[in-house]
């Protein structure tokens, strides 16, 4: 089906957060996507190999997701195991999805170090905030997707609705 788009996981209701929560999005977009068809699921990290529940994890050195698919930089857990192997293989099997299917339009759980779209936490686990991408979104990005987060869902139809008309 043309016009599909790439939704987290979380965002659909499904228990795969690194807590073992979802982030169940109700908006009205989504709703409708759901309704027509239109959603195809991915989880990054559970793709990747990680299980639910699993340690927190944030790019170290707030450093972003770019810099980690280019290994300059890692994706580090709480207890400081190094899982960047397993965010790569996620974003990478998330753009795999889209290219098989076509997918031009994602929108991710904003914040996550697989998700994020704008901002992901720094790698101190203090909850500190800084504008980047998570490593899904910036390989997502790189492969010419555009990536909004839940709280831009009319943006992303807006992008979606124009990438069906042509």
């Amino acid at each position: 089906m043309s016009g599909q788009v790439l939704v987290s996981a979380c965002l659909l209701g499904a228990a795969v957060r690194y807590n073992g929560g979802s982030a169940t999005s109700a908006h009205p977009v989504l709703a409708r996507w759901l309704e027509e068809g239109r959603v195809v699921a991915v989880c990054p990290e559970v793709e990747g190999g990680l299980g639910v529940p699993r340690p927190p994890a944030e790019i170290a050195a707030a450093a972003g997701g770019l810099r980690v698919l280019r290994g300059e930089a890692a994706v580090v857990t709480n207890q400081g195991v190094n899982v960047s192997t397993q965010f790569i293989a996620g974003a990478e099997r998330a753009v795999e999805l889209a290219r098989e299917r076509g997918i031009r339009v994602a929108v991710l759980k904003e914040g996550s170090p697989s998700c994020g779209s704008s901002w992901v936490y720094d790698g101190s686990f203090q909850g500190v905030r800084v504008p980047g991408l998570g490593v899904t979104a910036a390989a997502l990005t790189a492969a010419g997707v555009q990536v909004f987060s839940e709280s831009q869902l009319e943006q992303a139809a807006e992008a979606l609705d124009g990438s069906t008309a042509r």
